[in-house]
């Protein structure tokens, strides 16, 4: 175990392919793993152990990770044969029968799935905390989150469990349990990771689909083996010079760096995550490169709003989606409070709003890209506090009783109204993920800082449309200069 727990999933699959380990011998060290852990994280909705045997004693693809074994977060891609809940209890028993083509890409690059993981109600939220599956726990400190929307996949990484884990990022559903988890959570360029089949784009444009990995190396070779179009995608990202395991260990040469310790749809910042920004604004000046304080200028109310607009009507289209799958009308009690209100906000919207929402975020994508003709790369925290306390964004009484009064009168300039007041305050925890979302725009979070009380803390860049290779680089220097392969949490599979 204490081996196993040691390697990111480059050395696995080296040691596969040397003929050191067998796929299966690695599974069930997985298997064993998870069930050391998870009595203590919740982060397992639905185990594929015996799938994974199977698989593992037939011919695995001869891809770059065969016989690695990850985890598929229960969203964001279908797995043909398991359990798609999306922490809905709508969808409780539906399973699809087909692979999403990302998936069938992890199959065909060798990954072994060996668990489902934990996820929000229809990955809204910023904490894995769905009412149904109850909450999943940080393995650095199991009184706080694991953040969200990819938490349980978080978890199950950061315990070392599992080498790395599926995710997707709407808002920051990579990054934001990547910060909280101790992780890399790296969002791609938008339409560089096919959502086909089933989707085009997902939320208007805003999901990526990706993982959260222990290793600058291992993110940059899973995003290798899930880019790419794939036929009838709307459009696609412009391709990557080359692999980007390739640019691990490159000299990014001397960037111009901007940085920001504020919060950017927030109202503030702790000082714990501002101090984040303050130390790795310095390394990297130290480092050699220009690093001066900037930040892109845009309008945070209405951007925010934009945001929610846009999610809310995703989340109604999905919710329709699910009806037709199920071949039945979904009803208030079917979800959460906050998840049935998006879908009556997005119920509500006009085809005008939606579009004045979608100009806003293109006027704030050219004000990025101007900024980046200034900047090669933007700094901030990851999030704006640290990891929240299970229950501490949970709804109070006079919350529950205003969604449930909008539930039996949803008048449209109520629920507007209601809009407007969740965008405002809604965001502070977690406000500096989701303009990269908008704007398309790659982003990585990197485990560069820790709170007073030792949990973790991201610090996130950001660069141009496509430049990917540009944040592989300069991850991969700061990997070496402010090295985390050491951190262990205080839930994890081998010995702490």
């Amino acid at each position: 175990m204490e081996a196993y727990v040691d390697c990111d999933a480059t050395e696995l699959a080296a040691r596969v392919q040397k003929g050191e380990l067998s796929p299966l011998e690695l599974v069930e060290q997985a298997i064993a793993a998870i069930e050391k852990v998870n009595p203590a994280l919740n982060a397992v909705v639905h185990r594929l152990y015996d799938d994974a045997r199977e698989r593992c004693r037939r011919e695995l693809p001869q891809g770059p990770f065969r016989g690695v074994p990850m985890v598929v977060k229960d969203f964001d891609g279908f797995v043909a044969g398991a359990p798609f809940t999306a922490s809905c209890r709508f969808l409780d028993g539906w399973v699809p029968d087909h692979d999403s083509e990302a998936i069938a890409r992890l199959r065909r690059a060798g990954f072994v799935f060996v668990a489902k993981t934990n996820c929000p109600e229809l990955a809204i939220m910023g904490t894995t905390e769905p009412a149904w599956r109850g909450p999943t726990r940080n393995p650095w400190n199991t009184a706080h989150s694991s953040g969200g929307s990819s938490g349980g996949s978080g978890a199950l990484v950061a315990a070392r469990a599992v080498p790395l884990g599926h995710g997707g990022d709407g808002g920051g559903s990579l990054r934001i349990p990547g910060s909280h988890c101790g992780l890399i959570g790296f969002k791609a360029t938008r339409g560089r990771v096919p959502l086909g089949p089933d989707q085009g784009e997902g939320w208007g444009g805003y999901v990526q689909w990706g993982g959260l990995t222990r290793s600058v190396r291992d993110a940059a070779a899973l995003l290798d083996v899930m880019a790419g179009p794939m036929p009838g995608d709307p459009y696609a990202a412009a391709p990557l010079p080359g692999p980007l395991a390739d640019e691990v260990g490159r000299d990014p040469g001397k960037l111009r760096i901007a940085f920001h310790r504020g919060a950017l749809f927030g109202r503030g910042i702790h000082p714990d995550n501002a101090a984040g920004v303050d130390k790795v604004a310095a390394e990297l000046a130290s480092l050699g490169h220009h690093v001066e304080e900037a930040c892109p200028d845009f309008d945070r109310v209405e951007l925010a709003t934009a945001y929610l607009t846009q999610v809310a009507v995703g989340i109604a289209a999905e919710i329709a989606d699910m009806e037709r799958w199920r071949g039945r009308e979904a009803r208030p009690q079917d979800f959460e409070p906050a998840t049935f209100f998006l879908k009556q906000i997005g119920s509500a919207v006009s085809a005008l709003e939606l579009q004045q929402a979608r100009d806003a975020v293109q006027v704030a994508g050219r004000a990025c890209a101007a900024f980046h003709e200034r900047f090669d790369v933007f700094l901030c925290a990851t999030t704006a506090y640290p990891p929240v306390r299970i229950g501490e964004l949970a709804l109070g009484a006079a919350q529950k009783a205003g969604l449930g009064l909008l539930r039996a009168l949803p008048a449209k300039a109520v629920l507007r109204k209601a809009l407007s007041v969740f965008a405002a305050e809604s965001l502070d925890k977690t406000p500096n993920t989701q303009l990269f979302n908008q704007t398309g725009q790659p982003a990585i979070s990197l485990p560069l800082h820790q709170s007073r009380d030792g949990l973790p803390l991201g610090m996130q860049l950001v660069a141009p449309m496509g430049r990917e290779d540009l944040l592989v680089r300069l991850s991969a220097q700061l990997e070496t200069a402010l090295p985390w392969a050491a951190r262990r949490p205080a839930v994890v599979a081998g010995a702490r």
